[in-house]
């Protein structure tokens, strides 16, 4: 049987960082990841459960050297929410149209 593995959004849940730390820690070397088709990233359930359960101060550490930018905030915040600013958009364009009559 083979054995399933999880991807970088069940990575982030079950540590508690965001998916960019989980790809971020994977590239350093911090967390062992697997390439599936030479992009998509995976990861052996037992040694992330092994990772959370290690000392959490030391992965506490190595994580917050990670720093982010205001302006990388924000493009992550749109990249994330990018169907429901469009949507807000056409809606509040839409409003506009029927009101300004």
């Amino acid at each position: 049987m083979t054995e399933k593995l999880i991807t970088v959004r069940d990575v982030s849940r079950i540590l508690g960082i965001s998916e960019k730390e989980v790809i971020e820690l994977s590239e350093d070397g911090v967390i062992p990841a697997y390439k599936i088709a030479g992009t998509h990233l995976r990861f052996r359930r037992e040694q992330i459960q092994r990772i959370k359960q290690m000392d959490t101060i030391q992965f506490k550490t190595k994580t917050k050297q990670i720093k982010y930018s205001l302006t990388e905030r924000i493009i992550d915040f749109i990249y994330f929410n990018d169907f429901y600013i469009l949507a807000l958009v056409l809606i509040a364009a839409m409003i506009y149209i029927i009101y300004r009559q």
